[in-house]
């Protein structure tokens, strides 16, 4: 009698949907797994999904590994929208090769890459936004495993902070730091570390920031801190924003379109839309030396030289 074979399972994983920042992680968490196993840089490949072609990517499936006892081949934030054009190049995954497939969108049942994963023994996960209890029960783990936090102070930034997981880690990220500093994290600090409860004024401040703060971004700025938000904290917003358009602005510089910088970040798509608006009429510099004002009013503040709320309105007009 003929003796059963079974099929040697290939490894390949497809992550998509709306929630980037879940994307992102189940994507890390596999690579971590799969890199300690391989013993040269010929055993993995990284391939943006920004331009990248079936042809290409079958290429790339199809290599023997070298040294290593597999090669890992992560297709990074692919559109959305090409998605299906790249079914072809899975008709054939070797054993040797393990994918990983992540996409900058939703993909519907039908959609024929699914089709194409499911036929070549791999998986599709979807990460949809959180929302309700599973927003919570994300919180709570996120601040007790990830950051040493209690449950209770993860539902406390949840009901502050807009239902965006990146800028919740973020949140949690300032409170773990604020701890690990030595100082307690009591009921008063996280109130006054959490700036949440005032994103909507927030955005606002950053929408008059560039390419040069208006008046009405004075007197944002100053509402912010009359209400309770310390003005280091808004200096930081302030950073975090002049940043994001520095960055767009190289992107630019580099001839990529609205949809490709979109695609290739993880921030919001309608937050990098307005700050690709600004990043064409900013000058580089301009941004960079805004950037170092920044910094050098912090440094003023934390070491005494000057009040915090006063340097805010010299920081404004300096920018």
């Amino acid at each position: 009698m003929a003796r059963a074979t079974t099929p040697r399972p290939t490894s390949v994983l497809l992550l998509h949907g709306e929630e980037r920042f879940l994307i992102v992680e189940a994507a890390n968490s596999t690579l971590d797994k799969w890199k300690p196993e391989l013993v040269s840089d010929f055993g993995f490949e990284t391939l943006e999904g920004t331009g990248l072609t079936p042809a290409r990517l079958q290429d790339s499936v199809l290599q023997a590994p070298f040294l290593d006892p597999y090669r890992a081949v992560y297709v990074r934030m692919l559109p959305a929208t090409r998605a299906e054009s790249m079914a072809p190049a899975l008709t054939e995954v070797p054993p040797s090769t393990r994918l990983l497939i992540t996409v900058a969108g939703r993909l519907g049942p039908g959609n024929k890459l699914i089709k194409a994963v499911a036929a070549a023994g791999g998986t599709s996960q979807e990460m949809q936004h959180l929302k309700g209890r599973a927003l919570t029960d994300w919180t709570a783990r996120r601040a007790t495993e990830t950051h040493g936090l209690t449950p209770a102070i993860g539902a406390q930034v949840v009901r502050v902070t807009p239902p965006d997981l990146s800028i919740i880690d973020s949140e949690l990220s300032k409170l773990a730091a604020y701890k690990a500093s030595g100082s307690k994290l009591t009921n008063e600090a996280v109130i006054e570390l959490l700036a949440g409860g005032r994103e909507d004024e927030i955005f606002k401040l950053t929408d008059n920031l560039l390419p040069r703060p208006t008046p009405q971004a004075m007197h944002i700025a100053r509402n912010l801190t009359r209400g309770g938000l310390q003005p280091t904290s808004v200096a930081y917003r302030m950073a975090r924003h002049v940043a994001l358009v520095l960055e767009i602005r190289a992107r630019q510089d580099r001839g990529e379109s609205l949809q490709q910088v979109q695609d290739g970040m993880s921030e919001h798509r309608f937050v990098i839309q307005k700050a690709f608006e600004v990043a064409q009429d900013s000058d580089p510099d301009r941004l960079e030396n805004a950037l170092k004002a920044i910094r050098d009013y912090e440094w003023e503040v934390k070491s005494g030289q000057i009040d915090a709320e006063l340097g805010l309105d010299v920081l404004l007009t300096k920018l």
